[in-house]
């Protein structure tokens, strides 16, 4: 009988052991899942985006006073990430002088190509405001191999046009890349095969150097929505690159026909989606606008697919 009554008393004493243990368990393990940090991946981000065709001629040619509206130009960049800037040709000087001072400015510019000697520049440029920290900015600008028009059809063969292509990598590796154009003008089918051509390069260069990789592709396509034959160009394009049309510019308060154009893509590393789009009430101290186009916007949502 005493023997039973320790066996008794040691199973008690284990059971309570063993509970205790448990609970001691279980109090460890709520205070170590307490102690680790919280999920500290920066992904999703959300990158702000400006892209508008400055209508920045000479003003002989422009037409208006572009040394009052630059500056304001220059200022409304230093509110987004990333701006893609068309025709800014005459009053860089003036943009630089009003972008954050941190910003890394890329025109598009390539030393190796010959122009004529009255001949002006591409007019686009790439302004960044992101830390160097965090991301790092490559920027390359290849000409076109065709122009319509010298003396007529919107004289498109003085300037340099072409394309922009940088490539965005993350301090973590994360990688994709924008192009920034300005096709050419006009609208006669001269033109229109033109821009066909052009397009078959930014395409040609796309499929070599940013194979599967997620996509920005913005600017001044001249392609105007409305019109069939430029749309089915327009459309064909966005096909071929898997593009998605995020925003397009247009203006009918001014009487503005739609040409300017934001689309996007997804990669093998970067998934791309639209958190928000449209156009920026960019005017003068006159309440006018501060060029012939629209300002157009978007908030792109980028998030790690490795």
């Amino acid at each position: 009988m005493l023997r039973k009554n320790i066996t008794s008393g040691i199973e008690a004493a284990s059971a309570v052991a063993r509970a205790g243990t448990l609970i001691l368990v279980l109090f460890s393990s709520f205070a170590w899942a307490d102690s680790l940090p919280a999920n500290t991946s920066p992904y999703p981000i959300e990158l702000n985006l400006l892209v508008y065709n400055t209508h920045g001629l000479p003003a002989i040619f422009a037409r208006d006073r572009p040394r009052d509206r630059f500056p304001r130009i220059g200022n409304l960049t230093t509110q987004f990430d990333l701006s893609m800037l068309q025709e800014d040709f005459a009053h860089h000087d003036l943009l630089r002088q009003h972008t954050a001072g941190s910003a890394k400015v890329h025109r598009g510019e390539n030393t190796g190509s010959s122009k004529c000697a009255v001949c002006s520049g591409s007019g686009l440029t790439f302004i960044s405001n992101l830390t160097s920290e965090r991301w790092q900015t490559r920027a390359t600008f290849e000409p076109f191999q065709t122009c319509s028009g010298w003396l007529d059809r919107a004289n498109d063969c003085f300037a340099q046009k072409g394309f922009q292509l940088i490539e965005l990598t993350s301090s973590d590796g994360l990688r994709f890349y924008i192009v920034n154009t300005h096709l050419d003008a006009g609208r006669d089918q001269r033109d229109r095969d033109a821009r066909a051509i052009q397009l078959e390069q930014i395409a040609q260069n796309l499929e070599t150097k940013a194979d599967g990789a997620a996509l920005i592709v913005a600017g001044d396509l001249n392609l105007d929505w409305e019109n069939p034959a430029d749309r089915k160009l327009l459309q064909t394009f966005a096909g071929r690159l898997s593009l998605v049309l995020v925003q397009k510019g247009g203006d009918t308060r001014n009487s503005w026909r739609t040409l300017d154009y934001i689309y996007i893509r997804s990669g093998n590393d970067a998934l791309l989606s639209t958190a928000d789009s449209g156009e920026v009430d960019a005017v003068t101290e006159d309440h006018k606008p501060l060029s012939d186009h629209p300002a157009m916007y978007a908030t792109i949502k980028v998030n790690d697919h490795r």
